[in-house]
């Protein structure tokens, strides 16, 4: 019994390690980005009384998130002139991309939305994508805070990543809610341009703090990339600068992609794909009708609320955190069987939500089972992805392993309302097909589970 009580406090500690408030403040810098163009931007737009068509339409620069693996092999291939010198490869494409927040934030100030309206969408489409930029970068530097050998430290990190968001999201949500009431209130007219120069504080801020974020300056990343460069060289025969030039671009886009599979093994790499792409496919199907079965069964607006979104938010950031010592103990692969098992359970929940009609006590533990089933499968996840990348490649490799979970996520669970319909809203049918969706991702995972050359399993 003590062994046991001396394992826990033992992979508790683990967040103790000075590494993890690092991660912490790297999430925080990932989702504070979020703030300035899902919620500010949204309610500026809202009280200049531009239509919610417009707002809704502006909503279209988040496509940019999806789609930052088509440029992650840069990041991973170009230095930054003086910034990669003086900060290291990864903290100078992050202050890279604050600097471009920062000029942003300074624009939208000087602007009047209903007058420069396509200006203003014109900025906050640079905002996202030096974020979706800056994720990439963001990504690799947490896993690099963590040695390839250190399965649970990784899993602790991927803790702290997402927590981290979390924080950077609600905090930054709340410092600009609050700052702009407050200029509105001692009566400052565009109170939302001056909320972005405090808000664009908040950047200089976390670019200081990064400082405190380590990058060996020296790697052998840059070594690696130019062997993989003189190996395709040799495939084509002789060299000269055009040669040179078509190995340097072959080895920047294909050598993520050939490191994955040579390390790997084809049908080993295709099966990680295959989970990956497949892994939370039922969960995304229950969360994309999630709000219109609320509505449909008959709760509030403000019940939603209240069970959804705050007890959801505080649900996350606990369970996202005993998630991470659940990996640490039991190991990632161990962790991810049981997120899929518990991902399937939750869903028979919403099935029996629809059978027996409003109940909020049946509500509150659904929604909350939800909650603490998705933490504990976003943590697995993100510390199972995070191992297998190859650390000669890790922001494109990264990149390119979530975009494919977030690719089975919303092309497949766009069919979700299809889905229903198709069952003449039958809600309960519904809900035990979605819990099903969860068994071809286990199947790939069970097939590999003793090849995957990951730290700790």
């Amino acid at each position: 019994m003590s062994e046991n009580k001396q394992s826990w406090s033992q992979s508790i500690l683990v967040y103790k390690d000075i590494r993890m408030l690092r991660i912490l403040l790297l999430g925080a810098i990932s989702g504070f980005p979020w703030v300035l163009i899902a919620s500010s931007l949204s309610l500026w737009l809202k009280e200049e009384g531009l239509s919610r068509s417009t707002i809704g339409w502006a909503g279209l620069i988040f496509g940019v998130y999806a789609f930052n693996y088509l440029w992650a092999p840069i990041i991973d291939r170009i230095q930054i002139p003086f910034l990669t010198k003086k900060l290291g490869h990864r903290r100078g494409w992050i202050v890279l991309m604050q600097i471009v927040i920062l000029i942003s934030l300074f624009i939208w100030s000087l602007i009047n939305p209903t007058q420069n309206l396509a200006l203003l969408i014109g900025v906050g489409l640079v905002i996202a994508i030096a974020s979706a930029t800056q994720d990439i970068t963001v990504d690799a530097l947490r896993i690099e805070q963590i040695n390839t050998d250190e399965g649970k430290s990784m899993a602790a990190g991927a803790a702290m990543a997402v927590v981290g968001w979390w924080t950077g999201y609600k905090l930054g949500g709340v410092i600009a809610l609050f700052t702009a009431e407050f200029f509105e209130n001692i009566g400052i007219e565009d109170y939302w341009q001056t909320t972005f120069l405090v808000l664009g504080v908040v950047v200089i801020l976390m670019n200081i703090a990064l400082m405190f974020v380590h990058e060996p300056l020296l790697t052998d990343r840059q070594l690696k990339q130019r062997e993989t460069d003189r190996m395709i060289q040799n495939k084509l025969g002789s060299s000269n600068p055009l040669t040179s030039f078509i190995a340097y671009i072959t080895g920047t886009i294909g050598g993520p992609i050939i490191s994955f599979f040579k390390k790997n093994g084809f049908s080993i790499a295709i099966g990680i794909l295959g989970f990956v792409f497949l892994f939370k496919i039922g969960e995304a199907f229950l969360g994309r009708m999630s709000i219109v079965f609320y509505k449909e069964v008959g709760f509030s607006k403000g019940e939603i609320a209240i069970y959804s979104k705050t007890l959801g938010w505080i649900t996350t950031v606990v369970f996202t955190l005993i998630g991470g010592i659940f990996a640490m103990r039991a190991g990632t692969i161990k962790t991810m069987f049981v997120a899929g098992g518990f991902m399937a359970a939750t869903n028979l929940l919403f099935a029996a939500l629809a059978w027996t009609g409003k109940s909020e006590w049946l509500f509150a533990v659904a929604v909350i089972a939800d909650d603490i089933s998705a933490a504990f499968a976003t943590v697995a996840f993100v510390a199972f992805i995070s191992l297998l990348v190859d650390r000669t490649y890790t922001a494109t490799q990264y990149a390119l392993l979530a975009s494919i979970g977030t690719a089975g996520r919303t092309t497949l669970a766009s069919s979700s309302g299809a889905l229903v319909d198709w069952l003449n809203g039958d809600w309960g049918t519904f809900f035990i097909i979605t819990t099903f969706m969860v068994i071809p991702s286990l199947i790939c995972l069970w097939v590999i589970r003793n090849k995957i050359k990951i730290g700790a399993k």
